[in-house]
């Protein structure tokens, strides 16, 4: 009797120690973790940081290989709508040219988290994404001359919802990311610049979700806290006598997600001719500020949380 009084006590200290993390944790959506994907966009705001992501792109249609240093920012103005700021140094090496290098285009994007269902762990947010002109090598790198405005549509879905005798389906989930390009030039140097639709998705199992919510099977970490997962991104010209040519790039990896920060990993494989050939990869770590610095910085700038 002594030891069930010790083991219920401590199952409630446990409880009690990670219920404020429960209640800050980055990408929560009722009982669903979205963690931070690194190819598409998260359908949520939040205060976090990839500092840095480290990516050796597949080579190029014409040969060159690319490496990328890529830093960003998001951060919530209010508890539904946020800010995030992102740029790249890239090494650009072209096939039978001197090596380039320096930073590319300056990204902004300004979000709304419009709807959240615990229930059904669904979530959408809307926004617009600002990549600015003349923010880069233009000459070198090949970084925009133009400003592009690109209103956006993401949601997330998890499959926590599905009936008990699914069981292996329910840590399923899956986001996606919808958006529409406007450029502010029609031609760059002689070079269309189309208008472009975007879209992306990310298929996760949260073996997290698989031990908490469906059935302990006995995993420890770090597996655990591991989400496999594979994502997709087409880029789609419409038009400007570019129309129907697509980019794209698939890529499956893994995220070990903790309280603080997660690390990410992921292959890169061209989906398209056009996108290039051979292969690449990226690992990217990335700090939850809400759950890092939860009484200052972490905090939406206006209003207060939920």
């Amino acid at each position: 009797m002594q030891s069930m009084r010790f083991r219920a006590h401590a199952v409630a200290l446990a409880m009690a120690w990670l219920a404020p993390a429960a209640a800050l944790a980055h990408g929560f959506v009722g009982e669903r973790f979205f963690p931070a994907t690194i190819l598409t966009d998260d359908p949520f705001v939040a205060d976090e940081m990839s500092l840095p992501t480290f990516t050796v792109n597949p080579k190029g249609p014409d040969g060159s290989r690319e490496i990328d240093l890529e830093a960003d920012i998001s951060k919530t103005l209010w508890p539904d709508i946020g800010i995030t700021f992102s740029d790249q140094w890239e090494h650009l090496r072209p096939k039978g040219a001197p090596v380039a290098t320096g930073f590319g285009t300056f990204d902004s994007e300004l979000d709304w988290q419009f709807f959240k269902n615990a229930a059904h762990e669904a979530t959408l947010m809307t926004g617009v994404n600002v990549s600015w002109a003349h923010t880069g090598r233009v000459q070198a790198l090949g970084a925009d001359d133009f400003t592009t405005v690109s209103p956006l549509l993401d949601f997330g879905k998890g499959f926590g919802d599905l009936p008990d005798s699914m069981p292996w389906l329910r840590p399923f989930a899956v986001t996606g990311n919808f958006s529409y390009d406007f450029p502010t030039k029609t031609e760059s140097a002689g070079n269309p610049n189309p208008n472009n639709v975007n879209y992306g998705f990310a298929f996760e199992y949260s073996l997290p979700y698989l031990e908490q919510n469906v059935k302990d099977i006995g995993l420890r970490p770090p597996f655990s806290q591991m989400i496999p997962l594979v994502e997709v991104s087409y880029s789609t010209a419409l038009n400007r006598g570019q129309g129907g040519q697509t980019i794209g790039t698939v890529q499956p990896g893994i995220i070990w997600s903790g309280q603080y920060f997660q690390i990410g990993a992921e292959a890169i494989i061209p989906a398209t001719r056009q996108t290039g050939n051979g292969y690449g990869g990226l690992v990217q770590l990335h700090f939850y500020l809400d759950d890092i610095f939860p009484n200052s910085f972490g905090r939406p700038l206006f209003g207060s949380l939920p």
